[in-house]
């Protein structure tokens, strides 16, 4: 395993168990009340709805490339963030690395 997927695949597993942890501390819609707060709170909110949006744009033509169905993951982004946009990441690492990269076969 390259050194790049094995970084790619521990940074996925412990922030999704962080996140986990928090939401289980939290609840699912605690962030609300932090960005509510105000002033870098939301900031950063807004900030990574737009990263999260601008990757999102780029994973559809990237998925499309590579035959990976993105809307599953675009699904996930929006009720998970961060969490399934490095799933994405993990996916097409695998797909590279088993030589499945590349568009579907047209169906006749």
């Amino acid at each position: 395993m390259k050194l790049q997927n094995f970084f790619l695949i521990a940074v996925f597993v412990v922030f999704t168990g962080y996140s986990a942890t928090v939401v289980i501390d939290h609840g699912v819609t605690g962030f609300v009340d932090v960005a509510m707060a105000g002033g870098w709170a939301l900031q950063i909110l807004i900030d990574l709805c737009i990263a999260l949006t601008a990757f999102m744009v780029w994973m559809f033509g990237d998925a499309k490339e590579r035959g990976i169905a993105a809307w599953p993951y675009a699904i996930g982004i929006v009720c998970t963030g961060s969490v399934a946009a490095l799933a994405y990441l993990v996916h097409r690492s695998f797909r590279e690395r088993s030589g499945a990269t590349g568009a579907r076969p047209a169906h006749a």
